[in-house]
């Protein structure tokens, strides 16, 4: 792009559209996400973040049979619901969840978890919604360990001995967290946590790579620099790596309850029933609308970097589109050009992508 009046330039690279891995593609996905579900998927009620953990020994199942990855998320909306209809008396009392599976830890190890986005209270069968700021994590805990067990024994992954064992354990290895809030109407607090669901496995701030030894170093999150970090040697970081791309055809993102896209529907069909048509004078964009601004690139742009790619940052003036780069060459030929300008200042937003692509 260029700039018209004082012809500054800027480059943005494309999106390599690489499945699960890129954390460039990985901060796009979070930020549609994050969009649609403040724009149309949650209610105007609070919301908390849960989060499921399973012990070590447990771990390795989900890891070889990855199909189960839907049946963790399942036990996690599961309990919350029994949780919040028991304390209410009302079977038919439906919470909104909208649940992920994370398999990553902090040092890319195979770390499978849940981490789900729950309403503070659900909705009665009149359709009136019952706040619920409180639910024990400790009777969440239990509750979770019961279902998890009982997945796994139904796919004969158990044996009874070993059951015993996992119940006999003084700490049991599960838990259950809800500390984080989101207090009604913080549309922004719902698309933060929405980018954290669906974040990459790596982090580039993290890795350090060391061309002498021809070795990887990866420190954990929120680990002083002064903390030792993991080294890795390039095969061994690739295999851990390479354990957490998606499967291809599985559901990443699971919606439960009131936010399901069953009951999605059936509202928004209701609200087309009665909806009027807009005059003229009306202004207020629809929501095909907002789903066409959502996705446009620019949008996009403004929402990751938090910076307008379309207006110049020298003079404030409307950029111009200039071309499409696809001959990897000429990309190339155009960056190194770029780094030998002595005015230069900083790397183009995602230059080292651009660069990657080129190279293949």
């Amino acid at each position: 792009m260029s700039c018209p009046e004082c012809r500054a330039e800027f480059l943005v690279a494309f999106s390599c559209q690489r499945r699960g891995l890129c954390p460039s593609c990985a901060a796009k996905r979070g930020a549609l996400f994050g969009a649609f579900l403040a724009e149309e998927v949650v209610e105007d009620v609070g919301h908390c973040l849960w989060t499921f953990t399973i012990p070590k020994m447990l771990r390795v199942f989900f890891r070889h049979h990855r199909e189960l990855l839907g049946g963790l998320c399942r036990a996690g909306w599961e309990v919350v619901r029994e949780l919040m209809a028991a304390a209410l008396g009302d079977p038919s009392f439906r919470p909104g969840m909208v649940a992920v599976v994370q398999t990553h830890g902090d040092r890319l190890d195979w770390h499978p978890h849940v981490h789900a986005i729950a309403t503070r209270g659900g909705w009665d069968a009149e359709g009136g919604f019952v706040p619920m700021p409180f639910v024990s994590t400790t009777a969440a805990e239990r509750l979770f360990r019961h279902k998890v067990i009982t997945l796994l024994r139904d796919e004969e992954l158990l044996t009874e001995e070993r059951i015993e064992l996992l119940l006999s354990w003084r700490h049991s290895g599960f838990s259950a967290h809800n500390a984080v809030t989101v207090p009604p109407g913080d549309r922004d607090g719902i698309e933060r946590l929405a980018r954290y669901l669906l974040r990459a496995p790596v982090s580039l701030e993290r890795l350090r790579v060391d061309p002498r030894t021809r070795s990887i170093h990866y420190r954990p999150k929120g680990a002083h620099p002064r903390h030792a970090e993991s080294t890795f040697e390039v095969t061994e970081f690739l295999a851990r790596l390479l354990q957490h791309v998606p499967e291809p055809r599985l559901h990443q993102v699971r919606y439960y309850g009131f936010y399901s896209n069953v009951a999605r529907a059936r509202r928004a069909e209701g609200e087309a029933d009665r909806e009027v048509i807009p005059g003229p004078e009306a202004t207020e964009p629809g929501a095909a609308e907002r789903r066409r601004l959502r996705r446009s690139w620019a949008q996009m742009i403004r929402r990751i970097y938090e910076v307008d790619p379309l207006t110049c940052t020298e003079c404030g003036s409307k950029m111009r589109i200039l071309a499409f780069l696809l001959d990897p060459p000429v990309v190339r030929k155009i960056l190194d050009h770029l780094d030998k300008r002595p005015d230069r200042t900083r790397a183009p937003p995602a230059a080292a992508f651009v660069a990657t692509a080129a190279s293949r």
